[in-house]
């Protein structure tokens, strides 16, 4: 059966935002949790038990809910956005006059059936980008032998990576099925972040070719297994609401910049944060040999650190495993200077993101959006 309770803090990504204008922050956590609600019914309609308990594990299990919050910001910039709606009309005192129904209902009163609509718009929204996500990190667990996700157990680690792969597939279907609801555009955007998100998944497998500059090839990947999917967050609220093009195509720049950032702060947390914090096991990256962007910034180096690094990394990542290499490798990445050039390189693109919000119309979801730079950057201190 699906998880129906949380098991977790939920921790969302909103509630550590600081902006002035709390009535949007509600809005916007209400929109999360009735995304959330989505989900588990979107998981239900596997009718298979087994199916929506492995295809529902991750739902309501804490998480920043980034990729929903984004959705749903996106949405704060159309011209259907539900704060941008007409109050609706109280029901008239007699039932026969205005033709308004006994009860008042939204069948005869337009403004709150176009309320509705633009709520359930953000929603739906919010549901197909967290599904696309959740079966990411399905597949990325299968990939880096990752054992603990948002704090509880993988999904190949408590059902094998057989099955992991195959629900990560069976979402990917699910979210297909919703954007196909909700109209060409919608698919449009879906399909081409899938195809990117996949892409981004088979080059990190395979890794650079002899030709291939190795923080090139980190970027290539990044875009398109992170950054991808937070511009397409942000899209699709914006698209599903009526946002202009010119919008539109600012917030997709934004959410570029923002999703490279977050990734380059995921790395430096990768080997500077407990698994307390971060719901992964600490050095999971650095431990199985991925390459990081401090890890590449370091090799590139030329002081001893980072030849005694390369030696430690390359000899043998079982040793790191094994937990008496690893504290010697985070050693070397700070020693080395290679976590503040990455922090350095994450400010930069945090600053093209906020630059990139010029194109935007002043307002609060506008601040929404600077205060989430606010967040990655501060989130490894």
């Amino acid at each position: 059966m699906v998880a129906s309770a949380r098991t977790e803090p939920r921790g969302s990504m909103a509630m550590e935002l600081t902006i002035g204008d709390p009535t949007l922050m509600a809005r916007l956590e209400r929109g999360m949790d009735a995304s959330e609600e989505r989900l588990r019914a979107l998981a239900a309609e596997a009718r298979d038990p087994y199916v929506a308990e492995v295809a529902g594990h991750l739902f309501g299990r804490g998480g920043k809910r980034l990729r929903p919050l984004l959705a749903l910001v996106g949405a704060e910039f159309g011209e259907r956005c539900p704060e941008r709606r007409p109050e609706r009309r109280p029901a008239a005192a007699d039932p026969s006059a205005a033709g308004a129904s006994a009860t008042g209902t939204a069948a005869t009163d337009p403004s709150a059936t176009d309320l509705s609509a633009a709520v359930d718009a953000a929603v739906d929204a919010a549901a197909l980008a967290e599904l696309v996500h959740v079966a990411s990190l399905f597949h990325d667990d299968v990939m880096d032998q990752g054992l603990t996700r948002r704090g509880v157990p993988s999904v190949n680690a408590r059902w094998g990576n057989t099955t992991a792969v195959l629900a990560g597939n069976w979402l990917l279907s699910k979210a297909a099925q919703l954007a196909a609801e909700l109209g060409p555009e919608t698919i449009r955007l879906q399909s081409k972040v899938t195809n990117r998100l996949i892409m981004g998944q088979i080059r990190e497998l395979v890794g650079p070719s002899d030709d291939d500059d190795p923080l090139s090839h980190y970027f290539t990947v990044v875009a398109g297994k992170t950054a991808a999917l937070i511009a397409m967050a942000l899209q699709l609220g914006a698209v599903r609401t009526g946002a202009p093009d010119r919008v539109v195509q600012a917030l997709a720049e934004y959410g570029e910049h923002l999703g490279i950032a977050f990734q380059i702060s995921d790395d430096i947390l990768d080997v500077t944060s407990t698994s307390e914090v971060s719901g992964k096991e600490q050095g999971k990256d650095l431990a199985i040999g991925v390459a990081s962007l401090p890890v590449l910034l370091a090799l590139a180096d030329e002081r001893p650190e980072a030849g005694e690094l390369r030696t430690l990394l390359t000899a043998a990542t079982a040793t790191a495993a094994e937990g008496t290499g690893l504290p010697k490798a985070v050693a070397l990445l700070h020693r080395c200077g290679a976590l503040a050039e990455a922090r350095t390189v994450l400010h930069a693109r945090l600053l093209r993101a906020r630059t990139a919000l010029n194109g935007l119309p002043d307002g609060p979801a506008t601040q929404v959006l600077h205060a989430l730079c606010d967040f990655v950057a501060r989130r490894d201190h």
